[in-house]
């Protein structure tokens, strides 16, 4: 199996397809029951997913929806210890909508993207996975998991142990094409 790195660094990303919110809030927790935040982690996902499941009252009751939020312009209190991306997608400069493209992108891969101006937003989903580090057969998985509505979460673990651990716990929690 190769190991994958982003070309910033030399840690381990873990990549995964969540298909609902519940898998994906669940794989979420893993990362901040070892110390990682929303500011570690990139979420992926249409704008039609988000909306469906991270709008409203619902959208600020956990750190996964708010963070999902944030790309509405929807923020709010984290609260609850369950739902960590709600919160991750508000946190507020972490999130890009590209507009066209019906994305929402949160995390650093989110500023990458700001930072290189409209250009890099409007290269596409494809180009910047690639660009993230993730090898291109991958991205066309998550590419087409993201149309049919999932969600997208990789995070640079700051160890082998780590990454390890998530790889383990987020295919416990049905996620698929988990990869490090």
């Amino acid at each position: 199996m190769q190991t994958t790195s982003t070309s910033r660094t030399n840690s381990p990303l873990v990549t995964g397809l969540f298909r609902d919110r519940d898998s994906a809030e669940r794989a979420y927790q893993s990362l901040s029951e070892r110390g990682y935040t929303d500011k570690d982690v990139n979420l992926v996902m249409s704008d039609e997913t988000r909306t469906k499941h991270f709008s409203g009252a619902d959208a600020k009751t956990t750190e996964l929806g708010n963070k999902a939020a944030e790309g509405a312009g929807v923020g709010g209190a984290v609260g609850g210890t369950l739902g960590a991306i709600a919160a991750a997608i508000a946190a507020v400069g972490t999130s890009l909508v590209i507009p066209g493209a019906g994305l929402v992108i949160a995390g650093p891969l989110a500023a990458a993207l700001a930072g290189g101006g409209a250009g890099a937003a409007t290269g596409g989903l494809l180009g910047a996975l690639i660009g993230a580090g993730i090898p291109e057969e991958r991205v066309k998985h998550y590419e087409s998991g993201i149309k049919e509505g999932g969600i997208l979460m990789g995070v640079n673990a700051r160890s082998d142990d780590d990454a390890a651990h998530f790889e383990q716990s987020w295919k416990a929690n049905r996620g698929e094409h988990v990869y490090r």
